[in-house]
């Protein structure tokens, strides 16, 4: 199968690059080429073998972003030279973090010491410099109050880190395939990324915001208008799927000859015995852009540092149990939503089967509820349970959701209802199976088993990130090796400083994958990232100015 590569085929586009000519000038020309080659001229784009192994042409970028939600939007943003300083007037309500911050005023945040910053600050994130970020941006948020961020931005153009981000559909990720028919569980200003008030923005596009929740379709265009407010375009590009992300290592005994030919694909390295004094080199990452006919154009490129900004909601969380593959068997509320406006459950006498007890499985009563469908609503834990998320949301906030709680409550099969009535809840119960018959074998903690009729089943029950594109799909990075990714459980593992993968170098990580659900912490992410890269962006220029060399990226 062809497959583009960038590595060979700039090799003639960039025949006159030289030495003195910055990294920031050369993607810049490496975008348009890139931008040219898979959009309007995708015919004319030159291509290799897959199964040839390409030299060490000249170029790779620094920095390549996989996701384009608002983790990937916000380091986009930050390593494009934006850079945030204390503001003259701003005061922070912390005394001790002002003080530090005083002290260096004169200095960007991403120039300082984020470990010294965050030092006995406490938030809702478990990395400290997610909640160092949070509090300068929504100072004491968590205490009710609405304090303008203590800081202001700089474009700096010197700072600009040549990346590129690659996303499956236009920026804003996930949030663009959300219900639109229900409200963000965060506040609008708590969604909004650094340098565009959301009210603001709100406000010059005409849009009525009746409360401070928003619908995920106000958000998600929020985020892809903030890509082009920011001048961000020229490092994104949308309907890209990733299918290979890997490490290329070379011998070490050459590591001063001529590099032609001597990068070996991790494939390779797997297959041959014997492999003698091998170093870590640079990624590869391989892929494909799905054009305007719908066809498929293979690309590979090369980074220094893959930043993985992919969020969660790749892998609908399943029951494994029997019968869970039927097509009445559903995993997500846009399914569910395409259901209900196709009309498919009008009239239906049985009653729609919900499993879950998180807000996307409210959400879906509340839809069925308003679209007057009756549900019956299972989930494991008792209504009693403090780890619910209810009990976690002010009523007054969240009403709701807590009207959802209360019928969780009070319209058990237990009690005294119609068990065909509106809702009717079955606390502590597990599906054991589905059966072709749309019926359902449920068990209750005390081992009774009850089976019920229903017209279509809606398991919600969370999601969970999909790294199939990084060898053993990434188990090996995770606080617990040898086990799937996921937000809660089993985040990636990384310094929380620097966002760096502890297990794998030059790999970075943010936002859910490190257990930031949501987008007031994962910007703290960005921060830590774009501090890391600045550090070394400056030292390896330090190195080539001396003559030292500087080139594989690697530490």
């Amino acid at each position: 199968m062809p497959v583009w590569c960038c590595r060979c085929s700039l090799a003639g586009h960039f025949r006159t690059y030289s030495g003195t000519e910055t990294e920031g000038q050369l993607l810049n020309s490496f975008v348009q080429y890139f931008g040219d080659s898979l959009g309007r001229k995708i015919k004319r784009m030159p291509l290799i073998e897959e199964t040839v192994l390409p030299g060490d042409s000249l170029l790779t970028l620094p920095v390549v972003i996989i996701g384009n939600g608002p983790s990937g939007i916000c380091l986009s943003y930050l390593l494009s030279g934006y850079r945030p300083y204390l503001s003259p007037e701003a005061i922070h309500p912390n005394p001790i973090l002002h003080t530090k911050l005083e002290e260096a005023r004169h200095l960007s945040i991403v120039d300082q010491d984020l470990e010294y910053l965050s030092e006995g600050l406490e938030g809702r994130s478990s990395n400290p410099v997610a909640v160092l970020f949070d509090t300068l941006l929504h100072p004491d948020a968590d205490f009710g109050y609405d304090y303008p961020p203590v800081l202001h931005w700089k474009l700096e153009q010197h700072n600009y880190i040549p990346h590129i981000v690659l996303g499956k559909g236009p920026p804003g990720g996930a949030w663009h395939s959300m219900e639109g028919s229900m409200l963000t569980i965060s506040f609008g200003d708590w969604m909004e990324l650094p340098g565009l008030s959301f009210k603001e923005w709100a406000a010059s596009k005409r849009r009525n915001i009746k409360s401070d929740r928003v619908m995920p379709e106000e958000i998600a265009c929020y985020y892809k208008n903030y890509v082009k407010v920011m001048g961000l375009q020229k490092n994104f590009r949308d309907n890209v799927y990733i299918t290979s992300v890997s490490r290329l290592y070379r011998e070490k005994d050459d590591e001063g000859s001529s590099q032609q030919n001597e990068d070996i694909s991790t494939q390779h390295l797997e297959m041959e015995d014997g492999q003698k004094s091998l170093i870590k080199r640079n990624w590869e990452v391989r892929g494909y852009q799905r054009a305007t006919d719908g066809s498929h154009v293979p690309f590979c490129l090369f980074a220094e540092n893959v930043a993985l900004a992919t969020g969660t909601f790749d892998s609908p969380g399943r029951l494994q149990v029997e019968g869970e593959d039927f097509p009445f068997v559903l995993h997500s509320m846009s399914d569910f939503g395409a259901a209900i406006s196709k009309g498919k459950l009008r009239g239906k006498a049985d009653p729609v089967l919900i499993v879950g007890a998180g807000l996307t499985a409210a959400d879906a009563v509340l839809c069925a509820y308003n679209n007057n469908i009756p549900v019956v609503h299972v989930f494991r834990r008792r209504v009693t349970d403090t780890s619910l998320i209810f009990k976690q949301l002010p009523k007054k906030l969240y009403p709701e959701y807590h009207k959802v709680y209360h019928m969780m409550c009070t319209q058990s099969h237990t009690v005294d209802s119609n068990q065909h009535s509106a809702y009717t809840s079955f606390p502590e119960h597990n599906v054991l199976s589905f059966k072709p018959e749309m019926k359902c074998v449920l068990q209750s903690a005390s081992g009774l088993k009850k089976i019920l009729k229903f017209s279509v089943a809606l398991v919600l029950i969370g999601s969970h990130p999909n790294l199939f594109f990084l060898k053993d799909q990434g188990h090996s990075i995770g606080h617990h090796s040898n086990q799937p990714i996921t937000c809660k459980g089993n985040p990636i593992e990384i310094d929380p400083y620097t966002y760096e993968c502890t297990k794998e170098a030059n790999l970075f990580a943010l936002g859910p994958l490190v257990g930031d659900n949501f987008v007031r912490f994962l910007k703290g992410g960005a921060l830590g990232i774009a501090r890391c890269l600045a550090i070394r962006q400056k030292k390896k220029h330090e190195l080539i100015e001396s003559g030292d060399g500087g080139g594989d990226g690697v530490p």
